[in-house]
């Protein structure tokens, strides 16, 4: 095989330096940073682009995505700006009427959170307005589902109260919706995923609810993807795994697919008011009052043992204060490597055992201003360690950030920006005394790279247009940068130049 041209990537301009610098790369990784010009001499058969002064950066990373599910709500209504119940009926009427769905497909929705509505999610309000038209509305936190009775029969449903499906009555049910086959599936997927790439991501880890060894084999087989992969494994498709003695960072599939962590999920979330807590939850009584608990320690503790024995990281995924303190405690106990998903919600004296373990805390920014109203409701006077970055990186815990796409859009741009200003309005700051300074959020957006070039690296590069620590000074601008191009190992994955 004929090895590929080096690449010069001359004028580039490096986060924080005085002047331009030419950048190598050769045998897809950083092979030398130099003076202008100084890689020019003996360059003959280099590709040289010339960046004009164009920024240089690593690559973005999303710690933490569902691709398919993502992949699938890019074409779903969008319910995300109900303020209510009957704001979100609305929008289905709407689209019923402007765009209705093909004989015997549902109406699907993603995005709403009932959290702080002044009247209740009912199948009779969708009933309404869909009649025999299946309707199922996934809530933003993907953790409940509202559907109308037509959609309860589309799942076997016979009867429900309510029509909202909570945790473990909708959690087996999602995949269901998915109503496409494999190709077209794999479709929307490649097409998600060069959208990514044109916003300098180069990396993803895909914790999609499904056989993703199985997916991401199949997917490969006709090319691999514009990113790299970290293909999670959920506790159905385990033994495979095991038995195939695959570790965590084994490749599975091509070039750029590698195993992922074994992904658990132990209590529910802030909207869906499931998320196991030392507290109850205001005006809630009886079993659910502190959350839902889906994986109590006697089952966490030697299914991390069992994981951590086989290679295997494990992402656990813990939102109340109580489910992150178990989860410490089941690393603790098993010596398991690997995160804590989400981390929302922490008892102070937690805060320091994610250092001390070596648990890295994979964490969403966009959650905050998000679920901030939702958070100021259901844990009033609790709310100054919620999503408490600022308390992990000052411990010393090693950071990344992630969408949890669809629950936030695939963009890293959005979680540095939310990690930095923590609003996504034109409200102030919550909780400013969380924020993390904004190198500090581009360095947990590039999978443990600094934010500088280090020879040797992967050539995983994105080049700006745009000087993002600058726009980053102001609320909201950095999710503006301009993405000029993408590479992968020294390949074009995206290019404006």
């Amino acid at each position: 095989m004929v090895p590929p041209r080096p690449l010069v990537l001359h004028r580039a301009r490096l986060l924080g330096a005085d002047a331009p610098v030419d950048v190598v790369v050769r045998d897809g990784r950083l092979a030398a940073v130099r003076p202008v010009g100084e890689a020019l001499d003996g360059a003959d058969g280099a590709e040289v682009v010339d960046l004009d002064g164009r920024w240089v950066v690593p690559g973005l990373w999303d710690q933490h995505t569902h691709l398919t599910q993502w992949a699938l709500a890019r074409g779903r209504l969008d319910v995300s700006t109900a303020g209510s119940a009957a704001e979100a009926v609305a929008l289905v009427a709407g689209r019923l009427r402007a765009q209705p769905p093909a004989p015997g497909r549902p109406l699907v929705g993603i995005g709403f959170r009932d959290g702080t509505w002044p009247d209740l999610p009912s199948a009779a309000l969708l009933d309404a307005v869909a009649g025999d038209v299946p309707v199922v509305l996934v809530s933003g936190d993907l953790h409940c589902a509202w559907v109308s009775t037509a959609g309860l029969r589309m799942f076997g449903v016979t009867a429900h109260p309510t029509g909202v499906l909570r945790e473990a009555e909708w959690m087996p049910l999602m995949g269901a919706l998915d109503h496409v086959t494999p190709a077209e599936q794999d479709a929307l997927v490649a097409a998600a995923l060069r959208v990514a790439a044109a916003r300098g991501v180069v990396g993803v880890v895909d914790l999609e609810i499904a056989d993703n060894l199985a997916a991401w084999r199949r997917r490969v087989a006709a090319g691999d993807p514009p990113v790299r992969v970290r293909a999670g494994v959920w506790q159905p498709y385990l033994d495979r795994v095991v038995r195939e003695a695959l570790h965590t960072g084994d490749r599975v599939a091509g070039d750029r697919v590698t195993q992922g962590p074994l992904k658990v999920i132990v209590d529910g979330s802030l909207n869906t008011r499931t998320a196991w807590c030392h507290d109850p939850y205001p005006g809630v009584e009886g079993a659910l009052a502190h959350g839902v608990l889906t994986v109590p320690a006697d089952e966490l503790v030697p299914l991390l043992r069992h994981a951590h024995a086989h290679g295997l990281a494990c992402a656990v995924h813990a939102i109340g204060d109580a489910a992150n303190t178990l989860v410490l405690d089941a690393f603790a106990a098993t010596g398991a490597r690997g995160s804590v998903e989400h981390a929302q919600l922490l008892d102070p004296a937690d805060v320091p055992r994610f250092a001390a373990l070596g648990v890295t805390a994979s964490v969403q920014p966009a959650h905050a201003p998000d679920d901030r109203d939702v958070a100021d409701r259901h844990w009033a006077g609790r709310t100054h360690r919620a999503f408490p970055l600022a308390d992990l990186h000052a411990a010393g815990a090693t950071l990344v950030l992630g969408s949890d796409a669809p629950v936030a859009p695939l963009d890293p741009w959005l979680a540095v920006d939310a990690a930095v200003w923590r609003t996504g309005d034109d409200r102030p700051s919550w909780h400013p005394e969380q924020a993390l300074d904004a190198v500090t959020a581009l360095a947990a957006s590039t999978d443990g790279r600094p934010s500088g070039l280090r020879v040797g690296d992967p050539a995983d590069l994105a080049v700006l247009d745009d000087d993002p620590l600058a726009l980053a000074a102001t609320p909201g601008g950095v999710r503006a940068v301009r993405v000029a191009a993408t590479l992968l190992a020294g390949d074009w994955t995206h290019t404006t130049l």
